[in-house]
């Protein structure tokens, strides 16, 4: 086979094993050499750690209010078209999810069950447990590693994209400190996930620091809304470093609600994110208290355990019975709403780079994004991508194989990649 000068050549390679980069990969038809790279273990992407849900339109009398609800989040910043798009697309992703494996809880009578989360004006939301996400990007996971087109390879990190004047050729990526190889590409897809392990405080892994936004930042491609980063209300206080455990939205949709250091209720709950982090930050500042508190207890034993098992069970290793006690939150980064700019197709200015799930941002989610809709928007647009590609324009690399001795130190390149992201991003306000 002509590998082109490189080392190894694939149809397409997509890097990250959240959704987005799993469901692209497997909307590829079995003609396609796809290769899959994971930084980490391919089970340790965000895309595994979301609690509350995937939005789903609720008949036609729904999309008015989800659209709207949408909007209302994002602070009418968002993409219209994407937004439409997205709704429009959430049953027939629902169903292919539920064709593949993943399992929605349903009542006694076998109907999906909706619960609702803050901003929403109705639940539209399906989960599985409080580990929705678990539930999806495993059983997608398990298809790609089934699939006889599909090669996965984990502790395999990216360093870098190269192109011609025309457009993407390929990846450099190495496992470990073994030598960079140049991996030739019809395509390649960025689906890496945020910005959070730049941060202290996070609800994210802590290997996800936004390498690719700094790769595209470097060769020219479109990036957007680098500042638009999302905190999370809801993340159980501890004053240890490392990831903050988030305590989903879905918990105070169903009935919990917040108080101060004496016991009182200050804000409205079921506000927007930002809204309701901003109150806890003042609630804070007013209390001089380094966390506030969230009362479980409204919902009773049987929703906390039966809907929110993994929940209790971390907060009583915390040393918390919600059962019987308030636990403390605290805001947190968690979701970056900036990104790689895309369009609706998950096309880059650069002919052959495609971006989607939280790397990427396309407009859907605006300045804040509504709870539960990252899932939906990663799935939607993955496939799209990976449509995209199939009926896209071949293309063949006519540069040089890419120098490897930029690549071969990875702390100091890592560290370049790491302040080139801060700086664009306006600097970092921690929480």
């Amino acid at each position: 086979m002509d590998l082109m000068g490189m080392d190894e050549f694939y149809d397409v390679v997509v890097v990250g094993t959240g959704v987005a980069g799993l469901y692209c990969a497997l909307s590829l038809p079995t003609r396609y050499r796809v290769l899959l790279l994971s930084k980490e273990k391919a089970d340790e992407s965000d895309s595994f750690l979301a609690q509350g849900g995937i939005c789903m339109q609720r008949g036609e009398d729904d999309y008015r209010p989800y659209f709207d609800d949408t909007m209302r989040a994002g602070h009418y910043e968002n993409d219209r078209e994407a937004v439409d798009l997205m709704i429009r697309s959430s049953n027939m992703v629902v169903r292919d999810l539920v064709r593949q494996g993943v399992r929605f809880d349903r009542d006694e009578a076998g109907r999906l069950c909706f619960t609702r989360e803050g901003a929403h004006s109705r639940a539209r939301i399906l989960f599985h447990e409080d580990v929705t996400g678990r539930e999806i990007a495993q059983t997608l996971l398990n298809a790609a590693r089934r699939h006889p087109n599909i090669e996965l390879r984990e502790k395999t990190t990216l360093l870098d994209f190269f192109q011609d004047a025309d457009a993407c050729g390929g990846v450099v990526a190495s496992v470990g400190d073994e030598e960079p190889r140049v991996i030739g590409a019809g395509a390649v897809v960025l689906a890496c996930g945020g910005i959070g392990g730049l941060y202290e405080h996070s609800t994210n892994f802590p290997h996800i620091t936004g390498d690719a936004i700094a790769m595209a930042l470097r060769h020219g491609v479109a990036c957007e809304h680098l500042d638009y980063v999302q905190i999370h209300p809801t993340t159980l206080y501890s004053d240890k470093p490392g990831r903050r455990f988030l305590i989903s939205e879905s918990v105070r949709g169903e009935g919990a609600v917040l108080l101060d250091k004496d016991g009182q209720r200050f804000t409205d709950e079921l506000q927007p994110r930002d809204v309701v982090s901003a109150a806890i930050r003042k609630q804070m500042e007013k209390d001089k208290a380094a966390h506030v508190w969230e009362d479980m207890r409204p919902l009773g034993a049987t929703v906390l355990h039966q809907h929110f098992p993994n929940i209790c069970r971390r907060c009583e290793e915390a040393g918390y019975d919600p059962l019987c006690e308030p636990v403390p939150v605290v805001p947190a980064q968690h979701y970056f709403m900036g990104g790689i700019k895309v369009d609706l197709s998950g096309r880059t200015n650069l002919p052959r780079l495609y971006a989607c799930g939280e790397t990427c941002c396309n407009g859907v989610h605006g300045r804040n994004r509504l709870a539960s809709n990252s899932l939906l928007e990663s799935l939607v647009f993955a496939q799209r991508a990976a449509d995209d590609i199939i009926f896209a324009k071949p293309s063949t690399y006519k540069g040089n194989k890419p120098d490897l001795a930029p690549y071969r130190e990875r702390e100091p390149l890592f560290a370049a990649y790491h302040e080139e992201v801060r700086k664009a991003m306006g600097g970092i306000v921690d929480y």
